[in-house]
């Protein structure tokens, strides 16, 4: 990692890095003093950058699992003062990095407002307001976590995914709590909370702005950001509207599609094959072109994964219909290092019993209301019985659920209708047009109820989306993935109740926001 991480940054001087190292070791131990430490520094090192600091870790200080919340920023620039460019990098206004920076601009308002509510007795709705905008910032680390760490880790920075990460998460869950005691009106254990995340999601956003986003500035080249931004788009923004304008060029008729096609293809010929877009390939039980494989790994209705034996992710189904975000970044990652630190263990264990050929399944599911999710590991073997790696499906399974008794009428997707597949129209006797109907249904007044689906108000009222997340932020959830699976069948029974609203106050506000 250290030589790879080198190779995309300016020359470096090891020696200056080891006398780095050992003046802040003994700065940090109490062996030197401030004004010694620093008369070292401007003796035997000299002039610093931001990503020295973040070589010198990655290739210099032993792993530990708590660093990045042990060490003492603040200190650390105490030291460095002088010698170390910190100011802001000017960034276009589209930059990935810039809508960091953003969002920290923006949490540390969120804070100066979490300090001045608690000078005063509790007021919880005023808490409830502000904790609905606090709570949005977790996605910010989510960015990082799918993004940003993982083009780092292809240049030979992997520190923040094994230190960084951990601190992300636990901020996450700080906020996660806080919303609870305060939606549970545990006033003092609430209270008691908020100088902890004060303090550590300003330690936070300094390590971030000091080093981490300087360095990612220095490794990763301009093509390579602008590559993120489709990414960053699918997982989404804190705070923030981001709209990203360019689209992947489409492949054309004559040639392979990118990505899985187009790697397929790079090893066909790497044999003496050769398969162009409309090319058969001969499968296990058939014969499909480049873009039939393409287009059948679409529109699976479950979202697949596949981990090779290397532990290396290679593939992923990219479907509209996705559980959650994914980004092309994952692609030649370690697994383990698609997770956070708390669960890494799971998945060590996972691929160790699969290798093993102990196990070769394993089952989790998420249970939400609204929302089933179903996930299954199953050890991917060969003829021979070798282990060749792990697949991973997951599928929204709420609808299957729900299921009772038996279909054997033609239900489509959409309710619309619902027909005998013994009656079924035939090609001289076409179907009865919806269109009327479903015109007369939109013009016609809509009779909102506790039933009323939140999809069906938002196909008939197109501004009511934007309009009720404005007037409730906690409804900025509805954009999230698990948001977009629940709206399909949440009602306003169920939006009240998840919201702490009640179902008639949200009648209320859904009535006054309808234009």
């Amino acid at each position: 990692m250290a030589n790879q991480m080198k190779e995309h940054l300016p020359q470096i001087e090891m020696q200056k890095m080891e006398e780095l190292y050992r003046i802040e070791q003994q700065y940090e131990s109490g062996q030197l003093t401030l004004e010694e430490a620093r008369q070292q520094l401007a003796e035997k090192v000299g002039k610093l950058r931001p990503y020295h600091i973040a070589y010198m870790e990655q290739t210099l200080k032993d792993f530990s699992d708590d660093e990045c919340i042990r060490v003492d920023m603040r200190q650390t620039m105490r030291l460095l003062d002088g010698f170390m460019d910190n100011s802001r990098p000017e960034l276009p206004a589209d930059h990935p990095l810039h809508h960091y920076y953003e969002e920290n601009d923006e949490m540390r308002r969120q804070l100066l407002a979490v300090e001045d509510l608690m000078q005063y007795p509790m007021i919880k709705n005023q808490w409830l307001g502000l904790y609905d905008q606090i709570g949005q910032y977790p996605i910010h680390y989510k960015r990082k976590q799918n993004q940003l760490y993982p083009m780092l880790e292809r240049k030979g920075f992997d520190r923040p995914t094994t230190t960084m990460w951990n601190f992300d998460d636990i901020i996450r869950d700080e906020i996660r709590e806080a919303q609870r005691l305060l939606e549970e009106g545990e006033e003092e254990p609430f209270m008691a909370r908020q100088q902890v995340l004060i303090d550590h999601c300003r330690d936070l956003m300094e390590k971030e702005e000091t080093i981490l986003y300087p360095t990612a500035l220095a490794l990763i080249t301009p093509e390579e950001f602008e590559d993120m931004k489709s990414g960053d788009q699918e997982i989404g923004f804190a705070f923030i509207d981001v709209k990203h304008e360019s689209q992947p060029a489409q492949p054309s008729a004559a040639a392979p599609a990118d990505g899985f096609a187009k790697d397929l293809q790079a090893l066909l010929s790497k044999y003496g094959y050769t398969a162009g877009a409309a090319d058969e390939l001969d499968v296990a039980t058939g014969k499909l072109t480049l873009e039939q494989i393409n287009l059948i790994y679409k529109h699976l209705p479950v979202d697949i994964s596949y981990v090779d034996e290397n532990e290396l992710v290679k593939f992923y189904s990219d479907t509209d219909h996705r559980v959650f975000p994914r980004s092309k970044n994952v692609i030649g990652r370690e697994v383990v290092n698609c997770h956070p630190r708390k669960s890494v263990h799971v998945v060590k264990e996972i691929i160790e019993k699969f290798r093993s050929g102990e196990q070769s399944k394993a089952e989790f599911w998420i249970n939400k209301p609204g929302v089933f999710i179903y996930i299954v590991y199953v050890a991917v073997r060969d003829e021979q019985g070798r282990f060749r790696g792990v697949l991973e499906m997951m599928q929204d399974c709420t609808h299957i659920r729900e299921m009772q008794g038996s279909q054997t009428l033609l239900n489509w997707a959409d309710d619309h209708q619902v027909a005998s597949a013994e009656a079924a129209p035939s090609p001289s006797e076409p179907a009865a047009d919806d269109a009327d109907e479903a015109e007369v249904d939109m013009n016609a007044e809509m009779e909102i109820t506790g039933a009323t689906r939140l999809k069906d108000l938002f196909k008939r009222y197109p501004n009511l989306k934007k309009n009720l997340i404005e007037a409730v932020p906690k409804f900025k959830m509805l954009n999230s993935p698990l948001g977009k699976l629940m709206l399909q069948r949440a009602t306003i029974s169920m939006a009240g109740e998840h919201s702490g609203l009640g179902e008639q106050a949200l009648i209320s506000i859904i009535k006054e926001n309808l234009n």
